[in-house]
């Protein structure tokens, strides 16, 4: 870990919630409300965030799948998401939904008239900015845990025992 914990302190607690209250508790709001608001499907959902998660290298993103409704994508899904080009698992709403938050992550400004009009077919301008931002959270958040070293350690607050 990059940061000194105290003795007896949650490292997650700790970094987001004491270290910097202005700005941590805010933000683990916005990363909360990325689950707690979404609209979107679950594949093209965890399609995206995994996407990110591998880019990142974030260890818990990466163990993490979000679930809903006692619904959680299958074992092999992470998998189809390295290979979201070929893979036959995915429709092309989450094919699209891996490769904009490959291309958000690494060539955003590379996202030419040809990809936005494949996305706007696929999603309304609601989806397209309700992805965008839980595109952000997940690459500055699971980056921010990872450089930092949080994401061995790392629960989300509403998974604590």
């Amino acid at each position: 870990m990059n940061i000194d914990i105290p003795e007896g302190k949650d490292p997650i607690g700790y970094v987001w919630g004491e270290m910097v209250p202005g700005i941590g508790i805010a933000a683990s709001q916005f990363s909360l409300a990325v689950y707690a608001h979404t609209t979107l499907g679950l594949r093209e959902f965890e399609a995206a965030r995994l996407r990110i998660a591998q880019i990142n290298g974030c260890i818990f993103c990466l163990d993490w799948r979000t679930e809903r409704d006692g619904v959680k994508v299958e074992p092999e899904f992470a998998d189809a998401v390295s290979e979201w080009r070929t893979t036959e698992l995915f429709d092309e709403r989450t094919r699209l939904a891996a490769e904009y938050a490959e291309r958000y992550a690494t060539d955003h400004h590379n996202l030419d008239e040809d990809f936005w009009k494949r996305m706007s077919s696929q999603y309304t301008q609601q989806e397209i900015v309700e992805l965008s931002m839980s595109l952000g959270a997940w690459l500055a958040f699971g980056r921010l845990n990872h450089v930092l070293g949080l994401d061995t350690v790392c629960v989300l607050p509403s998974h604590r025992s």
